[in-house]
């Protein structure tokens, strides 16, 4: 399959006539990403993941779109009918034609006094693992791990470290947007260094970049 990096946590999954999105948020291109989609997974609610103006217009001009998602996300999008289903942890199911697998339950703690929402990491097709706003480490092997390089709730070493635990043979950013261009080399460095002396070759992607899966 051929994945496609958006700006910041927005990925695109194209096989054959097969479209799978994540969190096409309003830090993204929402509106190209989501362009004849056939199903979107949703990690939380944080608009830097979910915009909903834009996946409630693809929804109401795309009658087959489905979409799943934790129930705090669900609930938003009722209003589009029985196309929206509920996923927690630990469940398995068939999106558009790929597979998906849950994990994890929570964001990861952004500080005390904010409440904590349901976050889901999604492992698709066996493959590529996107974590959401977590460091959660799927119990299944990973071919292709989406690394959330910075954010509010993080720190280089924690990054590193799920890398390193994790161990995927390759690794491309994700969580992004925040970083300066020089910013983004200095962390990326540290990932591609620490990480590739355990197996893990990480690379950047620039914005549209694809590539096979």
């Amino acid at each position: 399959m051929r994945l496609t990096k958006y700006s910041h946590s927005c990925v695109r999954f194209d096989d054959g006539d097969r479209t799978l999105v994540i969190d096409p948020g309003v830090f993204s291109e929402a509106s190209v990403a989501l362009e004849d989609a056939d199903a979107v997974l949703i990690t939380h609610e944080h608009a830097d993941h979910v915009d909903p103006d834009a996946l409630r217009a693809v929804a109401s001009a795309n009658p087959e779109l489905r979409i799943w998602a934790p129930a705090g996300v669900a609930e938003a999008f009722a209003g589009i009918g029985g196309r929206v289903s509920t996923v927690g942890p630990g469940e398995s199911f068939v999106a558009a034609g790929f597979s998906v697998q849950t994990f994890g339950g929570q964001h990861a703690l952004i500080h005390p006094s904010i409440p904590i929402v349901a976050n889901l990491g999604f492992l698709v097709d066996g493959r590529v693992y996107h974590p959401g706003d977590s460091f959660i480490v799927p119990t299944e092997p990973v071919q292709t791990l989406l690394v959330p390089t910075h954010a509010p709730w993080s720190k280089l070493s924690e990054v590193v470290d799920f890398v390193i635990s994790v161990r995927a043979p390759q690794a491309f950013q994700i969580h992004d947007v925040l970083l300066s261009e020089l910013g983004t080399g200095l962390v990326e460095g540290h990932i591609m260094r620490l990480g590739g002396a355990h197996g893990t070759e990480f690379r950047h992607l620039a914005t549209a970049d694809s590539l096979e899966v």
